[in-house]
């Protein structure tokens, strides 16, 4: 039986990507259904991390379903209720920004507008190299908006990229369950 459906929701911070797909495994396993949603450049940018069409046919292969990667198709998340909760994992720098300011121009952004608009939550999973510089003001100005709950962070490299943060992956599932009930996993700051 499905325990509920999770928009998963993947950004550009593409070294963590192997932690994304086994988490996301992991929701699967668990019985959750998982929709995968792909930035643009997620969907389409080659790395030293891998190949673009690896990453979706990845994507695809752990979920059985087809990656949503554009704002057409993200739009209707929300007036079609299409999730019970969307997960960013990984959420980058460029989108806490976005997500601060209501900018819309993204699959990822436009899920997350969509899905709020319906009131239900939305779970950041943060990698980004400036969470403790110019991204700080918008990680916090996102704690404070209804509906959106954080996977806890840690430094990742405090003495060679000191104002960097990523989230702790491991904790997905936990936090995926707390938010459903609108509860923030304590503490957000490892």
């Amino acid at each position: 039986m499905t325990k509920a459906t999770i928009g998963y929701a993947m950004c550009g911070s593409f070294c963590t990507f192997s932690q994304a797909f086994e988490q996301m495994q992991k929701l699967v396993d668990s019985g959750y259904r998982v929709l995968p949603i792909m930035s643009g450049n997620a969907y389409s940018t080659d790395t030293r991390f891998g190949k673009a069409e690896e990453m979706v046919k990845t994507c695809e292969d752990i979920t059985g379903e087809k990656v949503l990667h554009t704002s057409v198709q993200t739009e209707p998340i929300g007036p079609k209720k299409m999730c019970d909760l969307l997960l960013i994992a990984p959420c980058t720098g460029n989108t806490l920004a976005k997500l601060s300011l209501g900018v819309t121009d993204t699959s990822v952004t436009m899920a997350a507008k969509s899905h709020l608009r319906i009131l239900r939550p939305v779970l950041l999973c943060v990698a980004t190299n400036d969470a403790l510089g110019a991204s700080a003001q918008n990680i916090g100005r996102l704690m404070n908006t209804k509906n959106i709950y954080f996977v806890p962070m840690r430094q990742d490299n405090c003495i060679k990229k000191p104002n960097s943060l990523v989230a702790d992956f491991s904790k997905i599932e936990e936090c995926v369950e707390l938010a459903l009930q609108g509860k923030q996993h304590q503490p957000i700051f490892i």
